[in-house]
Parts: C-alpha cells; sequence; structure tokens
C-alpha cells in the first residue's frame, strides 16, 4: 500500500503551477494528515464525485485518495475559478448521464457500477479536450486532472518508474540504473 501524503499534495499543487497555492492546501491539513473540512468553490457533491472517479481511476493500491484528491481540488478551484467552472460542467454532464441510466447520481453508484459507466459513455478512450465533446471534457476535466495530479506526484511517480520527478532530490542510483521491466 502507498499513502498520499502531504508532500504528494504540494508537488501535485506546484505541477499545476500552484506553488504558492499549494502552501495554503498543505496547510489545511492537520498534523495527522486528516484534512480539515474542505473550503472552496466546490460543493460537498462535486467532491464526493471527483472523489469517486479517482478511486475508480486511481491504482488500487493509493492510499488516502479522499483527503489527495479533496484537497488538490479544492486548492485548485479557489486559485483558478474559470478551470472550476470547467470541472462543475463536466460533473454535471456525468451525474446526467449516470441519472438517465441508472436514476441516480455517479457519486452514489457502486465502484463496479462508476467504473462501468465511465467506459460505457467512452471516458476511458475519448481523446482529452477541454473544447470537445461532453465525453471528452469528462476524460479532460475529470479523469485527466485527477491522473496528472496522481502521477506528478512521488508516490505516484514511484508506481510507474519516476520516482524521482523533476525538482525531487534523490540519489544518483535512479537515473544510472537501465531501464526496469
Amino acid at each position: 500500500q502507498m499513502e498520499l501524503s502531504r508532500r504528494d499534495l504540494a508537488k501535485a499543487l506546484g505541477a499545476v503551477g500552484l506553488g504558492v497555492g499549494a502552501g495554503v492546501g498543505v496547510q489545511q491539513l492537520r498534523e495527522d494528515g486528516e484534512a480539515e473540512p474542505p473550503s472552496g468553490p466546490f460543493e460537498e457533491t462535486d467532491l464526493a464525485t471527483l472523489v469517486a472517479v479517482g478511486r475508480i481511476v486511481y491504482p488500487s493500491e493509493i492510499e488516502g485518495v479522499e483527503s489527495f484528491v479533496r484537497r488538490f481540488a479544492q486548492t485548485r478551484a479557489s486559485a483558478r475559478p474559470d478551470h472550476a467552472r470547467e470541472v462543475t460542467a463536466a460533473i454535471e454532464y456525468l451525474n446526467t448521464y449516470s441519472e438517465t441510466l441508472d436514476d441516480t447520481p455517479f457519486r452514489a453508484l457502486s465502484p463496479d457500477r462508476q467504473a462501468a459507466m465511465l467506459q460505457q459513455m467512452g471516458a476511458d478512450t475519448a481523446d482529452p479536450d477541454p473544447d470537445g465533446s461532453d465525453v471528452e471534457r469528462v476524460r479532460y476535466y475529470l479523469v485527466n486532472d485527477l491522473l496528472f495530479a496522481l502521477y506528478s506526484t512521488p508516490t505516484g511517480g514511484e508506481l510507474v518508474g519516476t520516482e524521482n520527478p523533476m525538482g525531487h532530490p534523490g540519489g544518483t542510483q535512479s537515473y544510472q540504473r537501465g531501464p526496469q521491466t
């Protein structure tokens, strides 16, 4: 199991250009690693939907998904209201799609049904396009945003063999070894 940390949150926020904002998001984590109640432009239902998407697209060995996704999303949304509006619109489409098929919002579905719904709508294969179709926007603003946040962290990078991302201090072993298969 791999736990997402405050340091991971700071790295993810820095990766989206919120170096100063990252400090705000990280400060809102208590010393025990639990998140203070998030404050920002997203409603609780929006955050619950983002967490549900994160739990589907993040590898199962990642722990701390809820706290990480909530802090990342709220901090980024507070700093970038235009981006937050696009994320909200993508969430609204995802929930409308879910309610049309299953009479319930996406966040209330079982994890298996959530995964099937993302696949059924084509979000797993759609081109991520911020100006594209509704499904392409779900892919861009929900799926890809959360994946970028994860894989820009040292914990996420370790999963794919980039545990020493640019700007992360570390030993010479990481870049001197040959490819790992």
